[in-house]
């Protein structure tokens, strides 16, 4: 009986990582969240041993799984990951692309993933209880892929959601 190289469940199946040729085995829960995105869930939380593994094509599929989960701890997780460039490009390669959502800051220049930006205006963090005062650099944003106003990124160590129209790309 085959393992799922990801969460390690039984009865696993190959499932090919595309652009390259490479399979991996995975379970019917991996298998579906690689085919139509993960949600959050406990289920998930094999991605923080799967992202470190020696096997690229397995780094690959944590990785983009990691990047579509909507949760801080992947977030989180994703920062502190390493991929050879090679491998991250194949990782990159195979994500969705955001049906064309484009981040703007507040001059109309363009966010990318990783960027450092500035906050034109002091926020009130909502259920932090602090106020990011103007100035503040943001340093490796990541962007929110359902929504082009929002951005999220690390202020006193809390990670928060920021609109675009507080940032300037710095």
């Amino acid at each position: 009986m085959t393992q799922c190289a990801l969460c390690k469940a039984d009865d696993a199946s190959p499932v090919a990582v595309a652009p390259k040729d490479d399979t991996v085995a995975l379970c019917a829960t991996c298998a579906e969240g690689v085919a139509n995105g993960p949600t959050d869930g406990p289920h998930w939380q094999c991605l923080n041993e799967a992202i470190w593994s020696t096997n690229p094509a397995e780094q690959v599929l944590a990785w983009r799984l990691l990047k579509q989960l909507d949760a801080a701890w992947a977030n989180d997780l994703l920062e502190i990951a390493y991929l050879e460039q090679e491998v991250q490009e194949w990782a990159e390669s195979g994500l969705p692309s955001g049906d064309g959502i484009v981040h703007r800051d507040v001059n109309g220049t363009v966010l990318q993933n990783g960027d450092t930006v500035t906050l034109i205006k002091a926020l009130p963090v909502k259920g932090a209880g602090f106020t990011a005062k103007q100035g503040t650099a943001v340093r490796k944003i990541s962007l929110e892929a359902d929504n082009a106003e929002h951005i999220s990124g690390r202020v006193e160590g809390q990670r928060i959601v920021i609109l675009t129209k507080f940032v300037k790309k710095s």
